[in-house]
C-alpha cells in the first residue's frame, strides 16, 4: 500500500478495510478473498468480501455518487427505514501503474437477503412473483411518506428476505433518490410509472430465460405494484371520521395497519360540531423499538409485541385526553398511573400466576374492542377489566413465566416491579 493515499470515510473506524487490495479493479479481485454469494443485475460492478467475519458489499462508482448515496443511506437508516447498512466509501484509489480507480461504496451484507434473480431456482410463479411486488409496494408506501423519491424502482435495487410465507423488502440502491420534506402526487407518480416499466422489463427478462410460466403476462402482473401500492397509501394515510361515542373505531384503525406491516407511531384527533376526525400517521420501525421506548417512558420492560400494544394504547389514551403537545415522560406516567396499574391490580392474588402482568394488560385491552364492537360503543376500560377477570382469565392455564420462581410472589405495581 506504499505510496497509496486512500480516503475512507466511515462511521467508525475500521483499520481491518486497508489490508484489501485497493489497487486492483473490483473485478480483478482475486476468488480467495471474495464471499461466493448471490449477486443481482447492477450497472455497477459488485462483490462481496469478509472482513472479520462480516460480509461486506463492494459497489465501484465514481467518488461523488458514492459519496451521496453513502450519505442518503445513512439518512434513510437514521429515519428507521428497511435499507441496507452503509459502512463507508474508499476513495482515491489508483492501480499498480498509477493509473486513478474508481471509489468504491461499502454497505454490510443484509443477512439472509436474496436478489430476485437468486430467488428463482425454479419456475416463478404468479402468485410468487405477487408477493415480491406487494413487499416492494409496501417498501415504496414506507419510503414515500418519510419523503424519499426513489427514482430507480425495480426488482434489481431491491432485497429480499422471506417472512412466513411471505418477503420483506429492503431498499439496496439509493444512488437516484432524493430525501424531500414530503412527496408530491406527481413525484409519487413518477416513482410508481418508473416501477411498472422497470418490474415488466425484469419480467419479461427472467421469462425468456424460463424463469417466468409462459402464460404470466409481465405487463399485468407489473401493474399489480400499482394497486397495492394505492390501497396501502389509502389505509396509512386518509382520515377516517366517526361519531364521537364510538371511539373504539381508533383500535380498528391500528389493527388494520398493524396488519398491513405498519406500526402507529402518532394519532392526532380532532373534534369539530359533526363529531371526532381520526388522523392516524403510520411509521416503520427497526424490531424491539417498542420494548426500548416502552422502558424509557415507562420502565415496563416486556416483549416487543406486547409494548407495540401498550403503546398503542398510551398514544390513544394521549389523543383522547387531548394531551399531544404535553410532555412524553408526563403522559407516559399518567397512563401508567390511571390505565396499566389499575388493571393489574384487579387480578386476584390467586390469578396472578396466570399470565404476566403485560400480557394481562392487552389481553383486557383485546376484550374491551370485542366488547365494544358488540355493543356498537365504547366500553371503558374498568368494565372490560372487571369481565376479564371474571370470565377470562380463571380459564387460562398458569403460566410459568419466571423459572424457578413463583409467580404469585410478583409485585403488582409497574414501579415494583422494577425495585423501585
Amino acid at each position: 500500500m506504499r505510496g497509496v493515499a486512500l480516503d475512507i470515510l466511515t462511521a467508525r473506524p475500521w483499520p481491518a478495510l486497508l489490508g484489501l487490495p485497493w489497487r486492483l479493479p473490483l473485478e480483478e479481485w482475486p476468488e480467495e478473498i471474495l464471499a461466493a454469494l448471490p449477486r443481482g443485475i447492477s450497472r455497477h460492478i459488485v462483490r462481496f468480501t469478509r472482513v472479520e467475519g462480516r460480509v461486506v458489499a463492494i459497489k465501484e462508482i465514481k467518488a461523488d455518487i458514492a459519496r451521496r448515496e453513502y450519505e442518503m443511506l445513512r439518512m434513510l437508516r437514521r429515519l428507521d427505514q428497511p435499507v441496507v447498512e452503509p459502512i463507508g466509501v474508499v476513495d482515491g484509489r489508483v492501480d499498480l501503474a498509477g493509473e486513478p480507480l474508481d471509489a468504491c461504496l461499502l454497505t454490510r451484507h443484509l443477512q439472509f437477503s436474496l436478489p430476485y434473480r437468486a430467488m428463482m431456482s425454479q419456475t416463478l410463479r404468479e402468485d410468487t412473483a405477487a408477493r415480491l411486488l406487494d413487499a416492494l409496494a409496501a417498501l415504496l408506501v414506507r419510503l414515500h411518506l418519510v419523503g424519499f423519491w426513489w427514482g430507480d424502482v425495480s426488482l434489481s435495487n431491491t432485497l429480499f428476505k422471506r417472512n412466513a410465507g411471505a418477503f420483506a423488502a429492503y431498499l439496496v440502491d439509493a444512488e437516484t433518490g432524493e430525501l424531500h420534506e414530503s412527496l408530491s402526487d406527481g413525484q409519487r407518480a413518477h416513482d410508481l410509472d418508473i416501477a411498472r416499466v422497470n418490474i415488466a422489463g425484469e419480467l419479461m427478462d427472467l421469462q425468456a430465460g424460463g424463469f417466468v410460466d409462459e402464460r404470466v403476462d409481465p405487463v399485468d402482473v407489473s401493474a399489480r405494484i400499482l394497486e397495492r401500492y394505492d390501497l396501502l397509501w389509502r389505509e396509512v394515510t386518509a382520515v377516517e371520521r366517526f361519531d364521537a361515542s364510538k371511539l373504539f373505531k381508533v383500535d380498528d384503525r391500528i389493527r388494520r395497519l398493524n396488519d398491513l406491516g405498519f406500526d402507529v407511531d402518532e394519532l392526532s384527533m380532532t373534534t369539530d360540531i359533526d363529531g371526532t376526525t381520526v388522523q392516524i400517521q403510520p411509521k416503520v420501525v427497526d424490531a424491539g423499538h417498542h420494548s426500548r421506548r416502552l422502558l424509557r417512558l415507562t420502565g415496563l420492560d416486556v416483549e416487543d409485541n406486547q409494548a407495540r400494544r401498550l403503546l398503542n394504547d398510551l398514544d390513544s389514551y394521549q389523543a383522547a385526553t387531548d394531551r399531544q403537545n404535553d410532555d412524553e415522560e408526563q403522559v407516559a406516567h399518567d397512563w401508567l398511573t390511571a390505565c396499566y396499574e389499575p388493571v393489574v391490580r384487579a387480578v386476584p392474588p390467586q390469578l396472578r400466576g396466570k399470565l404476566e402482568p403485560a400480557e394481562i394488560f392487552h389481553e383486557v385491552l383485546e376484550n374491551r374492542w370485542y366488547l365494544s364492537e358488540a355493543a356498537d360503543q365504547d366500553v371503558s376500560l374498568a368494565e372490560a377489566t372487571q369481565d376479564y377477570v371474571h370470565r377470562i382469565l380463571p380459564e387460562k392455564p398458569d403460566e410459568a413465566a419466571v423459572v424457578g420462581v413463583d409467580t404469585m410472589s410478583i409485585p403488582v405495581r409497574a414501579h415494583e416491579q422494577l425495585g423501585g
